[in-house]
Order: structure tokens, then C-alpha cells, then sequence
């Protein structure tokens, strides 16, 4: 196991840092689904910028989790690398 993984397996054992690990995941789990996404896409930002109308410096903002997208740029970025978005509401039980 890398380091990196271990020193956050110790931090996730404090119970302040759990609780703001866990508020960020919603937010860090979409920026990783935008980039699997686009890289699936076969796309640069550059290229999916150009297919949008949505600024590059914009995507690289949302891809590093430094913007909160709205439902209708996700479904223009979605569009712009021919894919549909699904939400869901799971259980937290």
C-alpha cells in the first residue's frame, strides 16, 4: 500500500477529518466521472471545450473539483462527449 494511502487511512480514523473526507466524496466523485468520462471520450479538454461552448480553463476548474457544476452544464458536457448522465440517491445505511 503506497504511503500516501496509509497516511489517509489514519486520518480517516479521526473523526473531524471523517466527517469532512466523507462532505467532500458527492463533489470528488463527479470530477472523477467527468474525467473517466472524457478520457473515454477519446477527448482533450481542449476538444471538449470546442464541442460545449464551455471554456477550457471552466473544465479544468470542474475535472480538479474547484467548481460546482449545475445539472445543465453536466448535461452539455455529457452532450458534448455523446453520453447521457444518470443521477441516483443511494442509501447511506
Amino acid at each position: 500500500m503506497s504511503d500516501f494511502r496509509n497516511y489517509l487511512n489514519e486520518q480517516l480514523q479521526r473523526p473531524s477529518f471523517k466527517a469532512e473526507w466523507d462532505t467532500l466524496q458527492p463533489e470528488l466523485t463527479i470530477a472523477q466521472a467527468m474525467i473517466d468520462a472524457r478520457k473515454e471520450s477519446g477527448l482533450t479538454q481542449k476538444q471538449l471545450s470546442e464541442r460545449t461552448g464551455i471554456a477550457q480553463a471552466d473544465i479544468s476548474k470542474l475535472e480538479r473539483g474547484n467548481a460546482n457544476p449545475s445539472l445543465r452544464t453536466l448535461q452539455r458536457l455529457a452532450a458534448g462527449m455523446g453520453m447521457n448522465i444518470r443521477i441516483e440517491f443511494v442509501s447511506n445505511k
